[in-house]
């Protein structure tokens, strides 16, 4: 029986990178995973290890490419991985890694930003994925978790009614989601970092300025705005399941509920996706 396709590497990979400038510090926590396609195939049908690196040699790798390159951003250290593993071993075709990121924001003291303290920012956890080849290489950026809502300005009206409808229309409603996004990468910007944090603000001021006829409603917006603020990429895709709070009823307590007290439930949850691209 033929072996229709084959790849292996190592998932789970944990790396810190401190990178001084004099008394200030950047810090990179990073979760990677590299993945390698190529003349593989008969470690798996021959059980011949003669072309294959050792998942444990594939760990190494990316701890000396972070020894070697601290100051790096995400992207940047990616991209040079990738690369490394296909000018090391000729045997690869492709790599795919692929980085989670855990975010620390620098610690703010006496309202000045501290050279090397942080805090953890839980609100999402960036990632990068690179595919390369020896011919080129895609990449994308996004963001994981990314947790956000607006307490009004939002509604869901004229909708499909039908004998198995029950949810009742509403133009006033909290707007919560925990969203997964990600955008391709078409020229390379002046700074990654900064250039996210673009991607991500201009999102949001869409999402909190307007009103939102619908979960898809936003999201397309939010699409378009950040396509027109940044060129250096070719398309958005948002991930956002409904983070749902449902009025809970009080008249038996002889009160009424006006809008003001919710159960908070994510189980079961409505689930919005799209993508926007320039045509």
């Amino acid at each position: 029986m033929p072996l229709i396709k084959n790849k292996y590497g190592k998932g789970r990979v944990r790396v810190m990178r401190l990178h001084r400038d004099g008394e200030r510090h950047e810090v990179s926590q990073l979760n990677v995973q590299a993945m390698l396609d190529g003349d593989f195939a008969r470690t798996y049908t021959h059980a011949d290890n003669s072309n294959s690196v050792s998942t444990d040699t594939i760990k190494n790798v990316v701890n000396i490419v972070a020894r070697q390159n601290t100051g790096l951003g995400t992207e940047e250290f990616c991209q040079v991985l990738a690369k490394k593993y296909l000018d090391t071993y000729p045997q690869v075709n492709s790599v795919e890694i692929t980085a989670h990121e855990t975010k620390w924001s620098r610690l703010s003291v006496g309202g000045r930003p501290h050279p090397h303290s942080f805090i953890l920012d839980s609100n999402g956890k960036p990632f990068v994925e690179v595919q390369a080849t020896r011919q080129g290489s895609t990449m994308t950026s996004g963001i994981d978790g990314f947790t956000f809502m607006k307490a009004t300005q939002s509604g869901w009206e004229k909708y499909v009614m039908d004998p198995y409808t029950t949810i009742k229309e509403t133009n006033d409603r909290i707007c919560a989601t925990s969203m997964v996004a990600s955008w391709k990468w078409s020229a390379k910007p002046h700074n990654y970092p900064a250039t996210n944090t673009k991607i991500l603000t201009t999102a949001l001021d869409v999402f909190s300025t307007t009103y939102s006829s619908s979960v898809q409603d936003s999201l397309y917006r939010m699409g378009e705005a950040v396509l027109a603020a940044v060129p250096e990429i070719s398309e958005i895709s948002m991930a956002c399941p409904n983070m749902h709070f449902i009025p809970i009823n009080l008249s038996a307590f002889g009160l009424d509920n006006n809008n003001d007290v919710f159960l908070p439930t994510d189980e079961p949850h409505g689930q919005i996706e799209c993508t926007v691209g320039r045509g």
